[in-house]
């Protein structure tokens, strides 16, 4: 309705689309109320609709939506006083128990923990108990608030009225007594209902007989009777009551006849029903479920028929299992069910349960679709729906197609001051006189099996009418647990729907049709199959990157790639055969219509099989060659890898070499730098001791005088010692008699016998002392502290080397043996 009032509004005209949105609104207000008075809880759903509802939606010659209209069918009306086990009343009555506020509990009589009969299970908490969104709803559908207490004040007065016990009566003249606090809730009840307490208790308690028009008598009832009198008169207000809401829904939605010339039909039915204990209600129920049950099948069928004739396939269905035989069972002429029913109704004399069972059994027993329980200790009868057997029990099933409503009570209520049973029930003088008819002018009893036979063939009338349209609501489970499927209650679900037998009926036909263009879109790819097992003439295929076809495609176009397709058939079939088996390689059916492609669900596994086929073999050739490429590439990375890091290996050597060299270069020059300082600054301290010694020292005795040129040659040894010694003490360079020769020349020893001088040195001892010694004579190396400010400095010092230029550490063996005597 909200889609439809969407784009059914007109656009130009702000009027019509006001008009859609407040029918809108109205209809979906109605729903809360509807739910509220007419639904209950089940064993098998929480929000059952115990009543059927068809809403029109009124459109004018422009298809603008005009108004609506409600119509309902069979009101579980009986739900009122009698619910099963486990289950509960309907919904309005829990709402108004829960969500009453402290002055309403004080004006309808209804305190905290109050139990009343026939509200049972009360604790029980649903959705559903949403006492102001119903009277929100009500307040939208112009019901003010006044009337709304109005009508729980009535409601809560019949729950009340369900507390009244009898007891029975030990003389038969006397009419039964009260029970327990049945007085304080007739009491009670009287004043909610504004009814006067005698009367009402006198009329539950005694009957009127009239013979005639002026004879009458006063009976007083049973037990039982006061108990059925009790509940008619709460199932006749409550009855009244609801279709006077329907009538306020209809008055609030309702168009002009004249407005309006097409509808759009929502029929919201009871579903199929099967209990423990099934009695009238549920047989009216699944009856019309038949009825639905058949216009469903029938329309499908035609449609079916149809579509093969509109694309040119001949084909007759096969036998089905058709429901007439359970109709005719449940309505047929001029025996069946519900004609016994009516018939008992008319008689005049008491009917026993027993007694219509064994006419049912008697008068129908060539009927397939009629059973019967031998172990039932109840009279019943079994009727075999579509949906399943179901077992009615006998029971009630008179009184309650019935429906009595004796006169005494209906001018009961005729008689209260409450405003709003002054509407249920007005004082009309022609229904006083249909209620009193004489002997001879007695119209027929009209029943509850009459009465919903004649509004169910109305409905069919206007469903034969329309076009109809199907939605089945499948529940998963019936707790309402989510994530939880239950496979059976599912499958009973798809029985009682008539979708099972809809499934046979479509199995025996083609069920499988897929447009041209879809299907050529999809098995396109089995043209490569036939290009491989038939080399002969066949279309060419198409071109590479084609894959999506439009409806618009020429049937020129399509014709030869479905028959290209379809040729492929036979193969797929022979493959998927046993080899020992020929039977299964025979041709599969399939029908090319004009637009169509009919086949079976045998024949679409074919196709499928064949394009998982060829898809398996497409994938098989993209993952080679994807793993072609993957292989070809990661080889060019790898080379590509080997190649960065092998230059990159290259640059870091080469960058740290020329690290290495400038830093050696720098270290180098830095020694040199710092070892030419100490060489000038060691040569520069003894330049001056050495030449003043030489000035002093005599020659010795027998010495012969040197030549001018030797005397200048000594001189440059001596100013040049202090760089011989620094050779004689490197790491690397002079070794041996080399090195020996070095230091005789730098301490200008005389060329005599090496033996007869001695190098001292001070071996264990802290410091370095400097050279002070002469040419003649012994040497003598005093380990004291040096006067030098350089003596002691050398960069990185190593283990085997000198660490100073002054401290020169001979050993004693490599210059010649100390002389004997010397200090």
């Amino acid at each position: 309705m909200k889609f439809y009032a969407v784009v059914a509004a007109s656009p130009t005209s702000w009027e019509s689309h006001r008009i859609a949105e407040r029918i809108e609104q109205r209809i979906l207000n109605s729903n809360p109320v509807m739910e509220a008075f007419g639904n209950a809880c089940t064993l098998r759903n929480n929000n059952s609709s115990r009543f059927g509802k068809f809403i029109q939606l009124q459109l004018n010659r422009a298809q603008q939506m005009t108004g609506a209209a409600v119509q309902t069918y069979l009101l579980e009306k009986t739900r009122v006083a009698c619910q099963a086990s486990s289950e509960r009343n309907f919904h309005i009555f829990y709402q108004i128990c829960k969500g009453a506020g402290t002055d309403e509990r004080l004006q309808w009589h209804l305190p905290e923990g109050a139990a009343f009969s026939w509200l049972p299970n009360p604790d029980r908490t649903l959705e559903e108990d949403c006492f102001e969104v119903t009277r929100e709803a009500m307040l939208h559908l112009g019901i003010d608030t006044p009337t709304q207490n109005n009508i729980f004040q009535v409601l809560a007065g019949l729950l009340h009225l369900g507390n009244i016990r009898f007891a029975d009566s030990e003389d038969e003249a006397q009419p039964c007594q009260l029970m327990g606090d049945a007085k304080c809730s007739i009491r009670t009840s009287a004043s909610l209902l504004q009814l006067p307490e005698d009367p009402l208790l006198e009329t539950l308690r005694i009957r009127t007989i009239r013979a005639g028009r002026q004879q009458v008598f006063r009976k007083p009832c049973s037990r039982a009777e006061c108990d059925i009198r009790r509940d008619c008169v709460a199932k006749l207000v409550y009855a009244r009551l609801f279709d006077w809401l329907v009538s306020v829904i209809n008055s609030s939605i309702c168009a002009d006849p004249d407005s309006w010339t097409t509808f759009i039909g929502l029929l919201d039915v009871y579903g199929f029903e099967s209990f423990p204990n099934n009695s009238l209600e549920q047989l009216c129920i699944n009856y019309a479920n038949e009825k639905l049950q058949q216009h469903f099948v029938t329309h499908y069928l035609r449609a079916q028929q149809e579509e093969y004739a509109v694309e040119g396939l001949e084909w007759s269905f096969v036998n089905y299992q058709d429901n007439q035989p359970c109709l005719d069972l449940l309505e047929g002429s001029p025996i069946s069910i519900c004609s016994l029913i009516n018939e008992e109704c008319r008689l005049n004399r008491p009917s026993s349960a027993a007694q219509l069972q064994t006419r049912i059994e008697s008068a129908l027993a060539g009927s397939p679709c009629l059973g019967h329980n031998k172990l039932s200790r109840e009279p019943s009868f079994i009727v075999v729906h579509y949906a399943g057997p179901v077992q009615y029990h006998t029971a009630g099933l008179v009184e309650k197609n019935k429906d009595p409503v004796p006169p005494e009570l209906t001018r009961l209520l005729q008689q209260s001051q409450d405003p709003l049973l002054k509407v249920l029930f007005p004082a009309d003088p022609e229904e006083k006189a249909q209620e009193e008819p004489s002997g001879q002018s007695r119209a027929p009893v009209l029943t509850v099996v009459s009465k919903f036979k004649a509004s169910l063939e109305q409905l069919l009338q206007v469903l034969h009418s329309t076009t109809p349209h199907y939605i089945r609501c499948i529940k998963p489970n019936s707790q309402g647990q989510a994530h939880t499927f239950l496979q059976e209650e599912v499958l009973s679900q798809l029985e009682a729907c008539g979708l099972v037998e809809t499934i046979h009926i479509s199995a025996a036909g083609f069920p499988v049709r897929i447009p041209h263009w879809n299907f050529v879109e999809r098995y396109e790819l089995l043209r490569r199959l036939r290009a491989r097992t038939s080399p002969g003439p066949h279309s060419p295929l198409p071109a590479e990157g084609r894959s999506e076809w439009s409806p618009c495609t020429e049937a020129a176009t399509l014709q030869p790639l479905l028959q290209d397709i379809l040729h492929t058939l036979p193969a797929l079939t022979q493959a998927a055969a046993a080899p020992d088996d020929p039977a299964e390689a025979s041709a599969a059916p399939v029908h090319c219509g004009r637009t169509k492609v009919f086949m079976t669900d045998s024949t679409l596994e074919l196709l499928e099989h064949g394009r998982a086929q060829v898809l398996e073999q497409c994938a098989r050739r993209i993952q080679g060659s994807w793993r072609r490429h993957w292989y070809r590439k990661q080889g060019r990375r790898r080379r590509a890898a080997v190649l960065i890091q092998a230059a990159i290996r290259s640059w870091l050597a080469r960058k740290h070499v020329r690290r290495l060299h400038a830093a050696a270069t720098v270290i180098g020059r830095a020694w040199r730098r710092w070892r030419i300082g100490m060489a000038f600054l060691a040569s520069k301290e003894l330049d001056g001791v050495e030449e003043n010694h030489l000035s002093q020292v005599p020659l010795p005795t027998g010495s012969l005088l040197l030549p001018q040129t030797q005397t200048s040659l000594l001189a440059a040894v001596i100013r040049l010692w202090p760089l011989g010694l620094v050779l004689a003490n490197a790491a690397v360079g002079v070794r041996g008699f080399q090195r020996k020769l070095v230091v005789w020349a730098c301490l200008q020893l005389p060329t005599g016998s090496p033996s007869s001088y001695t190098v001292q040195t001070a071996q264990g001892q802290a410091g370095v002392t400097s050279i002070r010694a002469l040419p003649q004579g012994s040497i003598k190396f005093h380990c004291r502290k040096s006067p030098l400010p350089y003596a002691d400095i050398c960069p990185e010092p190593l283990p085997y080397s000198v660490t100073g230029f002054n401290q020169i550490l001979l050993e004693r063996d490599s210059l010649g043996h100390r002389p004997k005597g010397s200090p």
